[in-house]
């Protein structure tokens, strides 16, 4: 979802659905039109002000795949801790992480071309078995930055439920 601040101005859009219904309830008071009246006009406006706002244009088009624009601002502001969600092409398996919890370890490349490690604890949830190069995986998880892309861990279930649970898709199953 695009904030305000993405839409180019709508002047009479903003008007009609902020400044028109404040206007109007100021300037006829319910003692010169009735309440019911003047409660149904304030509302009339509202309701016009904001269906207009329906024509309004995004600033820019917005990126086919959303995910990827969501991963690509985690990554240019240095973000983490951020919950996503998004899909990509495995361009690297790696050896599992065996120290501490164990984790698969693999890398994909977003359609917008940033790659992220995948860091899935497979102490919580099962591995993804046969995983090959070229396939594609969609996952859900938490977003940690470093400087080559990025890590998506919690990609699985939170035994003590107070984490959001993650997941990971491969050719049609699901990994939690």
């Amino acid at each position: 979802m695009m904030g305000i601040l993405g839409w180019t101005h709508c002047a009479c859009a903003l008007f009609s659905g902020i400044a028109a219904p404040v206007f109007f309830a100021r300037s006829l008071s319910p003692g010169t039109l009735g309440l019911a009246r003047w409660r149904t006009g304030v509302i009339a406006f509202g309701l016009l002000g904001l269906a207009s706002l329906g024509g309004c244009q995004p600033a820019a088009p917005p990126p086919a795949d959303g995910a990827s624009a969501v991963l690509a601002e985690a990554f240019a502001q240095q973000r983490s801790d951020v919950q996503v969600r998004g899909r990509g092409t495995v361009v690297k398996l790696l050896a599992d992480d065996l120290k501490g919890s164990r984790h698969q370890r693999f890398i994909l490349r977003l359609d917008s071309g940033q790659t992220l490690l995948i860091a899935h604890n497979i102490d919580l949830a099962p591995p993804i078995k046969n995983l090959r190069s070229g396939d594609t995986v969609e996952f859900y998880g938490e977003y940690e930055w470093n400087a080559r892309g990025g890590v998506v861990h919690w990609t699985h279930h939170d035994p003590a439920g107070r984490h959001a649970g993650g997941w990971l898709e491969h050719q049609g199953r699901r990994y939690q």
